[in-house]
């Protein structure tokens, strides 16, 4: 038995009667237009999933905007840093203080 002809588990002779039921009950005419409709509505889900694809990958290939730079520390005249406390004028310890150590029992 042919893969072509083992469409659903029919043989060949009940693939013939089934498409001669289908001209019978649809006509000569209307076939050839059902087949164009479903070639349309094919090429048509082509294009868009296509479409989606290539936006897809065309977001990724493209470069993120740069992240904004922080603002630069405005410098502290000497009559300014008399006037403000002093942990607002004294940068911060570069090493913070060591963690507690907890006696083994």
């Amino acid at each position: 038995m042919s893969a072509m002809l083992a469409v659903f588990g029919m043989g060949g002779g009940e693939i013939v009667l089934v498409m001669v039921v289908i001209l019978v009950l649809f006509g000569a005419k209307r076939i050839p237009e059902f087949a164009k409709g479903l070639g349309q509505g094919i090429k048509e889900f082509k294009k868009a999933s296509n479409e989606v694809t290539n936006e897809i990958n065309s977001a990724m290939n493209d470069n993120p905007p740069p992240s904004p730079r922080p603002p630069a520390p405005t410098p502290v005249s000497p009559s300014t840093a008399a006037a403000m406390p002093p942990a607002a004028v004294a940068p911060p310890p570069a090493s913070a203080a060591p963690a507690a150590t907890v006696p083994k029992a």
